[in-house]
């Protein structure tokens, strides 16, 4: 006969990032960890750190911020539809990344664009203008040859 295990009172933050769908993997959550992407209680932590029911969150994705409180632990992944329910995202974040999420796309549909693809006149001017970029700045270009001068 076994007796159901007690909820875990603490999971590791890795761990719930990852189950709570905010990273595809651990490894990518351990590494947003790290890299000082996710902050508990506006510090820097290690993965491992113990969370628990009630901490705050400020996790930054790409271009979006997440200021979270955590509401359920989970140290496995769940659905996404249970995964929203296992934290709070402030209102103000929200709005914040969703005015983001809104000038982005403003911003990409006015943004130039190439007409379509270069002919081999471009490309050949494209790829004479990078070599000249590449040059070091102290030696002379292929063309000047000082010792013939």
């Amino acid at each position: 006969m076994k007796s159901e295990a007690p909820p875990e009172a603490t999971v590791r933050l890795d761990q719930w990032l990852h189950a709570t769908r905010f990273f595809k993997t651990r490894a990518l959550a351990a590494r947003a960890v790290k890299g000082h992407k996710v902050l508990w209680q506006t510090q820097r932590v290690k993965p491992s750190r113990a969370i628990k029911v009630g901490d705050q969150l400020k996790v930054t994705r790409g271009d979006e911020t997440f200021e979270i409180e955590v509401l359920e632990l989970l140290s496995r992944r769940v659905s996404a539809s249970l995964a929203v329910k296992a934290y709070l995202e402030s209102e103000e974040s929200r709005e914040r990344r969703e005015a983001e999420a809104a000038q982005r796309r403003i911003s990409y549909r006015t943004a130039p664009r190439p007409e379509g693809r270069p002919s081999k006149r471009d490309r050949r001017r494209l790829i004479r203008f990078v070599r000249k970029q590449n040059v070091p700045p102290n030696t002379p270009d292929h063309g000047d040859d000082e010792e013939n001068s």
